[in-house]
């Protein structure tokens, strides 16, 4: 009887092992479409040839592109946003903690090309960059306002003006080429905005640039 239950576990867990390989197949199939030029138009057609399942395995996993353009997100954005608030953290000016973070994210872009491309894709049937990432530049904001930094007082006006402008500069970065010095450009523009005069927010773009604070093992980038 112990040897039958033991059986079944067994059964069960290389069951559960199996759906959450494929389920990893498909999210990387998928953000490799998303990184592509054309990667906008991906059907579940296209995940399902390049992850090398079946319409029907898709469907066990996901609803629809949706779901799994969510899920693509929360797998490609989530380590990498917790890494950069870790690192924003230590910085006691919450401008130069939008300025840092926008910066990461922007040498990213340069660094890792299609990585770009896919938060292009993903955020343009979606939430921008993602509910996590969204959340947290509103969080941002919040605080700067909260600290008397920014003369907007509206923080999802803020956000918008954050993460609008980081998705076109990335557009702009993946599109031609652009000088060493545009992503501090770029920051220094969308603090103006947020109410930081011109000179301040020329000098916050500009300061040294700090190193993506790594994580633990269980949760690198």
């Amino acid at each position: 009887m112990a040897d039958g239950r033991s059986d079944k576990s067994r059964r069960l867990e290389l069951g559960r092992q199996r759906r959450a390989r494929t389920r990893a197949k498909v999210i990387a199939a998928a953000f490799e479409l998303f990184g592509e030029e054309q990667g906008l138009y991906s059907r579940i057609e296209d995940v399902s040839q390049r992850a090398g399942i079946t319409r029907a395995t898709f469907y066990d996993h996901f609803s629809g592109m949706a779901e799994l353009r969510d899920a693509v997100t929360y797998e490609v954005t989530h380590d990498f946003l917790t890494a950069v608030s870790h690192t924003i953290q230590a910085l006691p000016d919450p401008r130069e903690r939008i300025s840092v973070a926008i910066r990461l994210y922007l040498d990213r872009v340069r660094r890792v090309p299609g990585w770009g491309r896919s938060m292009i894709n993903l955020s343009a049937n979606g939430i921008i960059f993602g509910a996590e990432t969204f959340r947290e530049a509103e969080q941002t904001v919040t605080h700067a306002i909260a600290a008397g930094q920014l003369s907007v007082t509206d923080p999802a006006l803020g956000r918008d003006a954050i993460l609008g402008t980081t998705i076109a500069a990335i557009s702009t970065m993946l599109r031609e080429e652009r000088g060493a010095d545009y992503p501090e450009e770029v920051v220094a523009m969308i603090l103006v905005g947020l109410g930081v005069p011109p000179g301040d927010a020329g000098e916050i773009a500009r300061r040294p640039l700090p190193e993506l604070v790594p994580l633990p093992p269980a949760q690198s980038i």
